[in-house]
């Protein structure tokens, strides 16, 4: 495990940096040194660690997400208002009815196989966005009509929203059908996740003051506890939903408003973790990509994968009517809320292990989806934001 950690550092770092010379985001350098070490490619990387990916890609997330909320100012999200709840489901729904309406007559599936697709490619990846949007406010940029601080609001809860639905198709096309209780679950994962999250940046406040530990130690500490929310989330999942996720970047929001010198201190430290995080989250993701399967899928899934596009960018134009956001602003958000690739990455094989007739054109799209739109929303957001927001 150790010889293959070495190998994704110094690939990535490798392939990173060139990608930076060529004007090209780092991103696309890290996932292709995935690829390359993959087992679909050289196969050098050890069992042990691939077992564990799900895990560390996770662990990358909650770094990123807790950066997020230790930065994401709540007045600049008010602010923001009936946008950044729209945000975070409208886009989604209409990329899979887009899907639902093209990929009967692209790739010869039925609708709920069509609706499984959707449901895989619809989640934004906040991997991609979040850290970028982080820049952007740091630079100041989009700040008079908090336009990062919407982007981040509704990519954070999307992926809540499309998993949930994920589930519930696949039930449906595995013959176990559907309670109301999963739709129904969607709100009060997001609720109890956000409560959680909040109850815990209180105590944390009230222990950060009252007990002084180095920073180092406090970091530590919010990762233990992180780790514990979606533990959390798993144990819950039975009788109540919650998203853990969302609880985490709550918990950094509330500690933002009641503490924010802390704060500060604590998100430039996540700052130097996220430098780790990024090469393990993306280069195994890169190595989650099986390329035989774009290789074989033709014009039609890219067809889709595009198509599906116009749709989401569509759903992000309906959420900001009667906004006073410019017309550069709109296109920006549009195009800044297209990536793809944690949850691609994460549940793009479920289907095919679950035995579904559908498995393989699921997987192949995930593939594509995450091949395309995330070098192109990663690209755009570095190229774009200077001229597009003030």
């Amino acid at each position: 495990m150790l010889t293959s950690l070495a190998l994704i550092f110094l690939l990535s770092l490798i392939l990173g940096g060139i990608a930076q010379k060529l004007k090209l985001p780092s991103l696309l350098g890290i996932l292709l040194a995935g690829m390359i070490l993959s087992p679909y490619a050289l196969n050098l990387l050890d069992g042990s660690i691939l077992m564990i990916s799900p895990d560390l890609r996770k662990l990358a997330l909650v770094i990123i997400l807790t950066r997020a909320g230790l930065s994401l100012d709540l007045k600049s999200l008010k602010k923001v208002g009936r946008p950044a709840i729209l945000m975070c489901f409208v886009p989604a729904s209409l990329e899979i009815i887009g899907v639902v309406l093209l990929a009967p007559t692209l790739l010869q599936v039925s609708i709920l196989e069509a609706a499984i697709i959707g449901a895989v490619i619809a989640a934004v990846s906040p991997a991609v966005v979040v850290p970028r949007m982080l820049r952007i406010m740091e630079e100041g940029y989009g700040k008079k009509h908090s336009i990062p601080e919407l982007i981040l609001a509704g990519a954070s809860v999307d992926d809540v929203y499309v998993i949930v639905l994920f589930t519930a198709f696949t039930s449906l096309a595995g013959g176990e059908g559907v309670s109301v209780f999963a739709f129904v679950g969607i709100p009060i994962s997001i609720v109890l996740g956000i409560l959680f999250g909040v109850i815990t940046g209180i105590i944390l406040n009230w222990f950060f003051r009252k007990f002084h530990y180095r920073d180092s130690v406090k970091i530590l500490i919010l990762l233990s506890i992180s780790f514990l929310l979606l533990e959390l989330e798993i144990r819950m999942q039975e009788f109540l939903p919650m998203s853990g996720l969302l609880a985490i970047m709550s918990l950094g929001i509330t500690l933002y408003q009641t503490y924010p010198i802390l704060s500060e201190r604590l998100s430039a430290k996540y700052n130097k973790l996220w430098v780790a995080a990024e090469i393990v989250l993306f280069a195994l993701v890169g190595a989650s990509v099986d390329l035989s399967y774009a290789v074989k899928a033709g014009g039609a899934v890219i067809l889709l994968v595009l198509g599906a596009l116009c749709f989401r960018m569509l759903g992000v134009l309906l959420c900001l009517i009667k906004t006073p956001l410019t017309r550069k602003e709109r296109i920006f958000c549009m195009l800044a809320y297209t990536p793809k690739a944690t949850v691609q990455a994460a549940i793009g094989a479920i289907p095919l292990s679950m035995g579904l007739p559908c498995g393989e054109i699921v997987l192949t799209v995930a593939v594509i989806s995450i091949l395309i739109t995330a070098p192109m929303g990663a690209i755009f957001v570095d190229r774009s934001y200077h001229k597009l927001l003030t």
